[in-house]
């Protein structure tokens, strides 16, 4: 019974990880096309637009996928950013691919800003779930 509760917290991680995640690509997608309209960047309006999002999901993530670890919120939230770099260097990696190859997403960096996110996910949850959040105490 153990193994089967173990599985259906982990879905309901993964679907509420995906949701937040969802809602931290609005706000990442919102951020960049403001922040490009003042540095007129690709690269450096996606890196402060990035930082909001990492920022927005661990809020929504410690407060509805996993339960906060014992370290304090400053020092967590450090954590989160830290190792959400990996999936972060991923996410980033298609992006610039992406918009430096192929002019529909040279036109469209929001789409290439999604195809980076899903690539990205993995790497995030992984290390969110076990590095971040850890095991104890997990909401299920």
């Amino acid at each position: 019974m153990k193994a089967q509760g173990d599985i259906t917290i982990l879905t309901r991680q993964l679907i509420s990880f995906g949701g937040v995640g969802t809602l931290g690509f609005l706000i990442d997608a919102a951020v960049f096309t403001i922040a490009n309209l003042f540095l007129n960047n690709l690269y450096l309006s996606r890196l402060v637009s990035y930082l909001a999002a990492a920022s927005f999901t661990w809020l929504l993530n410690r407060k509805f996928t996993f339960a906060a670890s014992d370290r304090p919120p400053v020092q967590e939230w450090g954590r989160f950013v830290l190792v959400q770099t990996v999936g972060g260097a991923v996410n980033y990696g298609v992006y610039a691919i992406l918009v430096s190859t192929y002019a529909f997403f040279t036109a469209h960096p929001v789409a290439a800003i999604a195809a980076g996110s899903i690539a990205g996910m993995g790497v995030n949850f992984l290390s969110a779930k076990f590095y971040v959040f850890g095991n104890a105490g997990e909401k299920s």
